[in-house]
């Protein structure tokens, strides 16, 4: 294990993550709200950290191999959300303690999009910012970024790629070389960002909201700097716009590159998992407004749809949006979105959840077996497309679904233990280990009246889907530390 080489890179991207500190800064400077001294005393601790965690190791350059890569994915999170809380709890007008400013740090930066503020709008710009740039910075993983620089800095940058890319495929690069990887991904990612900020001017937000809101939902995050969410705005076409680029960012980034490339929308249909993420959104948006009408819970169909395709959207890719508390809906409703955020987003995407590639494949592999015990003696390959699926991926995917279960069933058996009602504990446990944001209960507001030790085993819930379970726990294996 390349310890120094894993401290020097750590302090080199704790000095870089400073530099975030400065747009809120900014933001402050232009809006006069006085919240900027916080983020300027926050950006030079960083950096003096940061320098002084590097400057020591600064000559140990080796390579990194894949338990290296592990170990600094998982060292990376932690870190950049602790660094990422420190503005939070120095900035008076949060009153934050230090388990508010941590839970809200790491769900902004992992994009689970939970919350423990209230009265948002109230707060400064430069805070409101600060969330929502958190979000964006997370969404395609901060590391994606740092690879594409770290070649320059003589690190080798594919072990962390595999670290940190979702999906149960991890070997498939876009382009031959890491860093192009990183710059591709990056630039759809940016373009993405502008458009969508550009929609939701046109819609009638300001340029302020249209920024952060665009930060949040590229990044499928949930953030947003109302109380009421996307509902404040009260816009069908803003919920639209929502809708549309949630559907993008929930899609394989690159697949997205593929498509471009080619110049061929066609690319999308050839994928089995696209295919099988809009049927399964088709499939839930009609159920929900069905159910919403048969509730009569609004006065005509069109609020019914307007509400239902939002909430549906929202909730299945791991978003958290709201338009109305859609606790209030029939309870079978609620329920149903939950669960839906299991399955989130494609792998490759900025959702959340399994992935629908994994979810598919288990599928699969239940109509294989349905079919044995009809046939014993046949021979079915599961399939993605044209392709055979080896069961050695078929393994993995079982095996992470265990993971992911076992996880979800101790999370919430301890919060349990803190004192939460079994609706809140389940919940709350599938908001944040699905990186969704929204529960019920205790949490179907925000997450502040909850006990802090509550909300630390939520940030681990987090920490744990945003790096898809295995790459944390593989750290608790006693292989993993032998040389």
């Amino acid at each position: 294990m390349q310890y120094r080489s894993i401290i020097r890179i750590l302090g080199l991207l704790v000095a870089v993550f400073s530099v975030s500190m400065l747009p809120p800064a900014l933001v402050s400077l232009w809006y006069q709200d006085g919240a900027g001294v916080p983020f300027i005393l926050s950006f030079v601790i960083c950096i003096f950290v940061g320098l002084i965690i590097w400057y020591p190791n600064r000559l140990y350059r080796r390579d990194l191999k894949v338990r290296d890569g592990f170990l600094i994915v998982v060292l990376f999170w932690l870190v950049l959300g602790a660094v990422g809380t420190v503005p939070l709890y120095l900035a008076s007008e949060t009153g934050m303690g230090l388990a508010d400013a941590t839970f809200e740090a790491f769900s902004g930066l992992t994009t689970t999009g939970a919350t423990v503020m209230t009265n948002i709008e109230a707060l400064p710009k430069a805070i409101l910012f600060y969330r929502q740039q958190l979000q964006w910075l997370g969404g395609m993983g901060i590391i994606v970024l740092a690879v594409a620089i770290l070649p320059m800095l003589g690190v080798g940058g594919m072990q962390l790629y595999k670290a940190e890319t979702p999906g149960p495929v991890k070997d498939n690069k876009v382009t031959p070389r890491i860093a192009d990887t990183a710059k591709h991904l990056w630039i759809i990612y940016v373009s993405l960002t502008v458009t969508c900020a550009l929609a939701y001017r046109i819609a009638g937000m300001d340029w302020f909201d249209a920024v952060g809101h665009s930060f949040s939902t590229v990044a499928i995050g949930g953030f947003s700097t109302y109380d009421g969410s996307i509902g404040h705005f009260d816009s069908s076409a803003i919920n639209i716009i929502c809708v549309v680029f949630l559907l993008i960012s929930a899609v394989n980034y690159p697949l997205h590159f593929a498509a471009l490339r080619g110049k061929n929308v066609l690319t999308y249909w050839r994928d089995p998992e696209f295919k099988a993420f809009f049927g399964i959104q088709l499939a839930l948006v009609v159920l929900v407004f069905l159910g919403l009408l048969h509730s009569q819970v609004y006065e005509s169909g069109w609020q019914a749809l307007d509400h239902g395709l939002f909430q549906a959207v929202s909730i299945s890719t791991t978003a958290g949006f709201a338009t109305d508390g859609f606790a209030f809906w029939p309870l079978y409703l609620p329920i149903l979105l939950i669960f839906s955020s299991f399955i989130g987003g494609c792998a490759g995407s900025t959702g959340g959840g399994m992935k629908v590639v994994r979810v598919f494949l288990l599928f699969l592999q239940g109509k294989r077996e349905l079919n044995r015990l009809v046939h014993p003696r046949a021979v079915y390959a599961i399939k993605l497309g044209r392709r055979a699926v080896p069961d050695r991926v078929v393994e993995a995917v079982w095996g992470f679904f265990a993971a992911y279960a076992l996880v979800f069933v101790i999370i919430m058996l301890l919060l349990i233990m803190t004192g939460l009602d079994n609706m809140t504990a389940f919940s709350a446990t599938a908001a944040c280990l699905n990186n969704l944001g929204p529960g019920l209960g205790e949490v179907a507001a925000h997450f502040g009246n909850i006990p802090d030790a509550s909300k630390y085993l939520l940030v681990l819930a987090m920490v744990f889907g945003r790096l898809e379970v295995f790459t944390l726990l593989v750290l608790f294996t006693p292989a993993f530390w032998k040389d």
